[in-house]
C-alpha cells in the first residue's frame, strides 16, 4: 500500500522540481526570519560548512579520483567559489537584513536577464532589439518592486539599501553561471561543488572573523541550530540532487522552467510563516519582469540550467 502513495516514474521529476524550488524559496524565508538571531556571513558559513560535511562523503573519493584534472581547473574553481559560495548568498543574507523574504525572492526572476545581459557583455553574444526591449521592461518591473510601486522614490533615492545588496547578490549567481560554462563535462559535478564550498568558505573565513568581533556569535539555541542544520541540507545538498535528477530525466531546458516556482513560493510561504502582504506592486512587478523575459526570448521564458548550481537560492 506504501507504494501506492509514491509518485509514478513519470511523475517522479515533477515532483523532484516542486521540491527543489520549495527548498530554494524557503532559503530566502527562513534567512529572513533569522536575521536577528544570525548574522548574516555567520549564517552563510555555518550553511555552507554544513554541506561541505553532508557532501564529503560522496565527494571525497571523486575529489581524489580527479584531483589532477581538478587542479588544472584551480583558477575556474577559485573564481566559482568566490561568485557562487562567498559572495552571492552573502550578499542575499546582508540584505535580509534590511529588506523583507518577499521582495528578496521576487528579484530571483531577474536572474535570466542579468544572465543574458553578462553572455552579451563578456562574450560579445548580439542581443537582437526585442531583447533589449524585454530586458528593459524587466528592469522596470524590478525598480516597481523596489519602490514599493513608487517610482518618484527613484527621484529622491527613498528606497531600502538592502534590495540592493540582493540584486547584488544574484548578479554574482549570475557570474557564476556563466563561469560553469567553463567547467568540463569530465570532471565530476559532485567533486566541483565541494571543492567550490571549500574554497568559498576559506574567503569567508576573514568577513567571519571580523563579524565574530563586531557582534559576537550568535546564541546557542535549537532554533538557530536548526536553522542552519536546514539551510545546509535543504537548500544546498539536497534541493541540489533533487534538480540534477530531474534534469537527468527530463531535460534542462524543461527543469528550469521550473525555477520560476521559486517567486511563487517564496512569496506565499513570506505570507504564511512572516506575515508579509503581497501587494499590488508585487503581483504588478513580477508579471512585468516574466513578461520582459518572455518578449526577450521570445518563447516559454527558460534559463540556463547549471548541474551543479548551489542554489543562489
Amino acid at each position: 500500500m506504501f507504494r501506492r502513495l509514491l509518485p509514478s516514474a513519470a511523475a517522479m521529476p515533477y515532483v523532484l522540481l516542486v521540491f527543489a524550488t520549495l527548498c530554494w524559496a524557503g532559503n530566502f524565508i527562513l534567512a529572513r526570519a533569522m536575521h536577528a538571531e544570525i548574522a548574516p556571513v555567520t549564517l552563510a558559513f555555518g550553511r555552507w560548512l554544513v554541506a561541505l560535511l553532508a557532501l564529503l562523503p560522496i565527494a571525497w573519493p571523486r575529489i581524489m579520483a580527479q584531483r589532477a584534472q581538478l587542479w588544472r581547473a584551480r583558477r575556474r574553481l577559485l573564481w566559482l567559489g568566490a561568485y557562487g559560495i562567498a559572495a552571492s548568498n552573502t550578499l542575499i543574507y546582508i540584505g535580509l537584513h534590511h529588506t523583507n523574504a518577499t521582495n528578496a525572492v521576487l528579484f530571483n526572476a531577474l536572474v535570466p536577464l542579468m544572465v543574458m545581459l553578462l553572455a552579451w557583455a563578456v562574450w560579445r553574444k548580439p542581443l537582437a532589439g526585442r531583447e533589449w526591449a524585454g530586458v528593459a521592461g524587466s528592469l522596470m518591473g524590478v525598480l516597481l518592486i523596489i519602490c514599493h510601486g513608487q517610482l518618484g522614490h527613484l527621484l529622491t533615492l527613498d528606497f531600502n539599501g538592502g534590495d540592493a545588496w540582493v540584486v547584488g547578490g544574484l548578479a554574482c549567481w549570475s557570474v557564476y553561471t556563466l563561469m560553469l560554462r567553463g567547467i568540463r563535462d569530465s570532471l565530476d559535478r559532485f567533486a566541483v561543488l565541494a571543492v567550490t564550498i571549500a574554497v568559498g568558505l576559506v574567503m569567508l573565513l576573514p568577513f567571519l572573523a571580523w563579524e565574530v568581533m563586531e557582534v559576537g556569535l550568535p546564541a546557542a539555541s535549537a532554533a538557530n541550530g536548526l536553522s542552519v542544520l536546514y539551510l545546509g541540507l535543504f537548500p544546498s545538498v539536497f534541493a541540489l540532487i533533487a534538480y540534477m535528477r530531474a534534469v537527468s530525466a527530463m531535460g534542462p531546458t524543461r527543469a528550469a522552467g521550473f525555477l520560476h516556482l521559486i517567486p511563487a513560493f517564496g512569496a506565499v510561504g513570506a505570507g504564511i510563516f512572516l506575515g508579509e502582504q503581497l501587494a499590488a506592486y508585487h503581483v504588478l512587478g513580477l508579471a512585468i519582469i516574466f513578461c520582459g523575459l518572455y518578449w526577450a526570448q521570445g518563447a516559454a521564458p527558460a534559463v540556463a540550467a547549471p548541474t551543479v548550481a548551489p542554489v543562489r537560492r
